[in-house]
């Protein structure tokens, strides 16, 4: 059977959508995997939605319920951070998840995260870490992707999001940067690194 990934994020502006993306691509690359891309439930109203200038969420990703993670062998949560930690939304997701966390039924599966900021030195590993925290009450096992990414990860030639946490953009602080070429080229070695773990994993499990 095939390995199934799961790629679950909230996006803003449409950045960690975009890295969610390229995620896919390279997980599809690896012969053996079935990789979907879903959406995390808004919380907020359209009225604040629309004078935060929000993206609209992407048709193409469904929106996951909590249960449905479950059926996933590994997942990849993508998120902005909010002060070195997930966005509310994503967090509100989590927090929908107890009662996955009382039957164990997503102890022992493969996750790792990516994220957006607004800014150099918003957080982005210091988010990765707080995030940690979900997936060790739920006894799932972080992978980050650490330098496996060669000299991309030690390029010193630009400004560019992602570290061994894993992959990341900067938005600016208005939303207005798009992600880079290296930016991009980190999700899709984060997405090809991680289902070929997760299907390692699935194979001797």
């Amino acid at each position: 059977m095939a390995t199934k990934i799961y790629i679950v994020y909230y996006s803003t502006w449409g950045h960690v959508a975009t890295l969610a993306e390229e995620i896919k691509k390279g997980a599809d690359s690896v012969p053996g995997v079935e990789v979907t891309v879903w959406r995390v439930p808004e919380t907020l109203p359209e009225e604040v939605l629309g004078k935060m200038h929000a993206a609209p969420g992407r048709e193409d990703h469904p929106v996951i319920t909590a249960r449905q993670l479950a059926e996933a062998d590994g997942v990849l949560f993508g998120f902005p951070t909010r002060f070195g930690m997930m966005a509310a939304q994503m967090k509100a997701f989590f927090d929908s998840t107890g009662g996955l966390w009382q039957e164990g039924a997503l102890a022992g599966k493969p996750a790792g995260v990516f994220f957006a900021t607004g800014t150099q030195g918003g957080g982005q590993e210091t988010t990765a870490l707080t995030a940690v925290t979900q997936l060790t009450h739920h006894g799932m096992l972080f992978v980050p992707v650490g330098c496996t990414h060669g000299a991309g990860m030690f390029a010193m030639d630009e400004v560019k999001g992602g570290s061994p946490y894993g992959a990341g953009t900067f938005a600016g602080a208005d939303g207005s940067r798009t992600p880079t070429d290296a930016e991009l080229a980190l999700a899709e070695h984060q997405g090809k690194y991680f289902a070929g773990i997760a299907k390692k994993l699935k194979a001797v499990v």
